[in-house]
């Protein structure tokens, strides 16, 4: 566990997990900028602070298996609120995928990326 920064210890996979929670991070930053004052501004922001609290972890090598393990289903909980706040369509008509904006795609491509890379980076610290 690390109390400063070693880039060279971070390893491709965390690269892009870190990266791919970035991305998330903006995506939801911006959004949710725009939601303020509304309830779902703030849930957006609370999502930056998580995202960003786990790319600080992962930097400093500080609790990984436990970021790696409230990751998970951070990110389906993400992907859960999304699909039940704003998607319930997809839930009868996968087809309905088609009408997401570029930011909800970049969004949730980001999320399936990073949850992929938490799965397998847990498995290696098992």
């Amino acid at each position: 566990m690390g109390s400063s920064i070693d880039v060279s210890s971070i390893t491709s996979l965390q690269w892009i997990g870190i990266s791919a929670a970035a991305v998330s991070a903006v995506v939801h930053l911006v959004l949710g900028l725009g939601f303020i004052p509304h309830w779902m501004g703030f849930a957006f922001m609370v999502a930056v602070i998580g995202f960003g609290v786990g790319i600080v972890n992962v930097l400093r090598g500080s609790y990984l298996r436990e970021t790696y393990l409230v990751g998970i289903p951070f990110v389906l909980g993400q992907i859960a609120m999304w699909i039940i706040f704003t998607r319930q369509e997809f839930l009868t008509d996968p087809l309905a995928i088609a009408t997401i904006g570029l930011p909800e795609a970049i969004d949730k491509v980001a999320q399936v990326i990073l949850l992929v890379v938490l799965v397998v980076l847990l498995r290696q610290q098992n």
